[in-house]
């Protein structure tokens, strides 16, 4: 038999090192400790044992040495359901062990196009101009909304149609197709780390600029365009701020500000200019519209530090309801450049 690929070691978490060591022990020793096992301990566990990624036999070994022989001309360690479901048989009742697999496949299952509906659309049309159009079609009906729109616009025309026509017409597929297709999809972006290293930098760099202060992100933007001039008119095109918020549609608008605590947009709101705030009130209910001029008005003054973490608090949660299709973040300045 060919001996099994080498692993890299890896950091692990405490509860991946937990879910490794029971794995090894054998259906009957993990049933003897799994037994002493709170609800919420049984379901953490066996989670981290689900989506287990590859485990070097060496590393196995430091983990536990008491079973150096054993496992020391084994195979490397990989998790999947049917193993926690099988490890559980006979610890718990079938139907108990029926609920962790099914809420532990939806989590499973659910988490992975979450990842990849995240993946920058550069990436994602990269990844999926080489597989059939066919499967494309698919993956992009599981994606949200926004992602999927986005991915379709950079697709050559042709194939774009062709796909849409796909989607249109495809049917309901079958659970073992799609959970094919959802083990690829996790082989290819997380345990190949596509996600994390094949991933836009253009996308992640605007995401840590973001992030920044005013001055800091004006700073690093200034030095790109006198070094890099195409990258930082990329950058700026991928940024939204909070001067941005105002140049959302109203619908949109609304839709945000009716998610924002109070407390925090009377405290991102101050030291804006009047014609801003006026714009951000103007979108607001009546009574809400009150107690903020009102807090404004009479309110206790606040240090830069505090106004910048309500306004990033603000443009984190627009930019997540953005990713998950909840409003549109297109703005009306085309050119991309940033408010002043």
């Amino acid at each position: 038999m060919a001996p099994a690929p080498a692993l890299r070691h890896r950091p692990m978490t405490n509860v991946e090192k937990v879910a490794t060591v029971l794995m090894t022990m054998g259906q009957e020793a993990a049933g003897h400790v799994m037994r002493h096992l709170d609800p919420q301990e049984l379901r953490t566990i066996t989670h981290a044992m689900a989506e287990l990624r590859p485990v070097p036999v060496t590393q196995v070994e430091s983990l536990v040495e008491e079973f150096v022989e054993q496992y020391g001309l084994g195979t490397n360690l990989v998790g999947d359901t049917a193993m926690v479901q099988k490890m559980l048989a006979g610890i718990l009742p079938p139907d108990q062990i029926a609920e962790i697999i099914a809420e532990m496949e939806g989590r499973v299952n659910q988490s992975i196009w979450d990842r990849i509906s995240s993946v920058s659309e550069g990436s994602l049309v990269s990844y999926l101009l080489n597989e059939h159009p066919q499967t494309t079609a698919l993956v992009l009906s599981k994606l949200h909304p926004i992602t999927s729109a986005k991915v379709m616009g950079e697709l050559p025309k042709d194939l774009r149609d062709g796909i849409a026509r796909r989607m249109l017409t495809c049917k309901a597929v079958v659970d073992d197709a799609l959970k094919i297709v959802e083990k690829a999809l996790h082989e290819d972006f997380t345990v190949n780390l596509s996600l994390n290293m094949g991933g836009d930098s253009h996308a992640r760099m605007a995401d840590i600029i973001n992030k920044m202060e005013r001055e800091q992100m004006e700073g690093v933007l200034d030095g790109l365009t006198v070094t890099h001039p195409k990258s930082a008119e990329i950058l700026r095109s991928l940024l939204f701020t909070f001067d941005d918020i105002v140049k959302l549609n109203p619908k949109s608008l609304t839709t945000l500000f009716d998610a924002i605590d109070n407390s925090d947009l009377v405290m991102a709101l101050k030291g804006t200019e009047a014609g801003f705030r006026n714009q951000v009130l103007s979108c607001l209910a009546s009574r809400t519209r009150r107690m903020v001029e009102q807090e404004l008005a009479t309110g206790e003054a606040a240090t830069q530090r505090e106004v910048n973490e309500a306004r990033r608090k603000i443009t984190d949660l627009a930019l997540t309801m953005g990713q998950k299709g909840e409003i549109d973040l297109a703005t009306s300045d085309e050119d991309g450049a940033l408010v002043q």
